[in-house]
């Protein structure tokens, strides 16, 4: 049913181990002080209580503060391949989906947190980078996880009372999110079961929360559900999991600057900071000069708007697609509609260590193998701010800055 799609955002979590105590009662009689720890007449004594799971939690956040956990390679591969990739796996090309499998599959092989559902690690709150079927439930779930402007979380607390898996789609800081709730238990040291069992809207101007109508105890077994761990990083920052309807899911805690760049980008707030903030970040880690990289190049953000006239922000490279190929050649590629194409050829030679010279002059409009000649150059400085095989961020005409991501590797056309 569709609305158990909704709810089955797909997701599902897992129990955490236990830590077994130090002692939890220590007999007074064997323990002994240094003198410095008596008074006169007076004996202090300490009794030793074994750490809690929410206290090893507070003591992971608290060196987390001070040093940032770091992703290990297999790991970085993964969230290599995730970079560029929008609607959490629904726009993503064959090639892209090949990328994440393989960096999955590799993860899957290597021995991560043991039995992670016994793990305190996989308790939290989780963001929700990548799913495999993002298109292919209900309109809901296609509306909340295909679009990168909601946020979707999955939240997993097991050592509790009343265990539960919730997954949560975030409209906005100032709107507020849906959270669907489901029972859990577990099976084994990887499988969550859940049953979904009540959900609401909070809205930030209503001061109660406004029930999701869906019947989950008419429902039945359509409201169940298990979901396999099948990697949890040792950091606690990443998991991998894959559900009952055979789909994937790339999980994380921590996010990697670049992902958190995107992420401002999508949301569309404080794009700027993030950019400074980044490429702060990244400065003194250049190595030497960087270099305009071939491929096919997706705008997905500009610090100018849009003019009035499209033939205009076309040319300028306001919209559409960059492709970089060998020799200095330049392309600039724009979908209007019907299959009717702008085009636009040119040139870029390197002017400084960091800076190009961009001529545009050759243009036409496109449509299959036709096209119709359009009188119109542009010429500008591009200066790379940032770039790697993945994402670039430029100065381009007029001074805008620009943020591209790689869609299709090294296969430009």
């Amino acid at each position: 049913m569709a609305t158990i799609e909704v709810a089955n955002l797909g997701f599902r979590s897992t129990q955490m181990p236990k830590i077994s105590p130090l002692y939890s009662r220590v007999r007074r009689s064997h323990l002994r002080f240094h003198k410095s720890f008596e008074s006169s007449g007076t004996r202090r004594i300490f009794l030793l209580r074994p750490l809690s799971c929410s206290l090893l939690d507070e003591q992971k956040k608290q060196r987390d503060v001070e040093v940032e956990v770091p992703f290990n390679e297999q790991e970085n591969s993964l969230i290599e391949a995730l970079i560029g990739i929008q609607g959490r796996g629904r726009s993503a090309s064959p090639l892209q989906l090949q990328e994440v499998e393989r960096a999955v599959q590799v993860l899957e092989s290597l021995e991560g947190v043991p039995d992670p559902t016994s793990s305190c690690l996989i308790e939290g709150r989780w963001q929700l980078m990548f799913t495999t079927r993002p298109g292919t439930a209900s309109p809901i779930q296609r509306t909340f996880v295909g679009v990168d402007f909601f946020s979707v979380f999955q939240e997993v607390y097991l050592r509790t009372n009343d265990p539960r898996v919730s997954n949560i789609v975030r409209f906005s800081d100032a709107i507020g999110e849906l959270k669907v709730e489901a029972a859990a238990s577990t099976e084994d040291g990887k499988r969550i079961l859940f049953q979904f069992d009540k959900a609401a809207f909070s809205f930030r101007f209503l001061p109660f929360k406004v029930p999701y109508p869906v019947p989950f105890r008419l429902l039945g077994d359509e409201a169940k559900g298990w979901l396999d761990t099948t990697y949890l990083s040792s950091s606690g920052n990443l998991r991998i999991s894959r559900g009952n309807k055979g789909t994937t899911f790339v999980l994380q805690k921590k996010t990697e600057p670049r992902q958190r760049l995107l992420a401002a980008i999508s949301a569309d707030t404080g794009v700027k900071e993030a950019i400074d903030e980044f490429i702060s970040l990244n400065i003194n880690a250049a190595q030497g000069e960087p270099e305009l990289l071939e491929g096919e190049w997706k705008m997905i953000w500009s610090s100018q708007m849009e003019t009035d006239s499209w033939l205009e922000n076309a040319a300028n490279g306001l919209m559409g697609m960059q492709i970089v190929r060998p020799n200095g050649k330049l392309k600039f590629l724009v979908d209007i509609l019907l299959g009717f194409r702008f085009s636009m050829n040119g040139t870029f030679v390197k002017s400084g260590p960091n800076t190009y010279e961009v001529t545009m002059n050759d243009a036409a409009i496109l449509a299959g193998q036709f096209g119709l000649p359009v009188e119109i150059e542009s010429k500008f400085k591009l200066e790379l701010l940032y770039t790697d095989t993945k994402i670039r961020i430029t100065r381009g005409y007029n001074k805008i800055i620009f943020v591209h991501v790689r869609v299709d590797g090294s296969g430009y056309k």
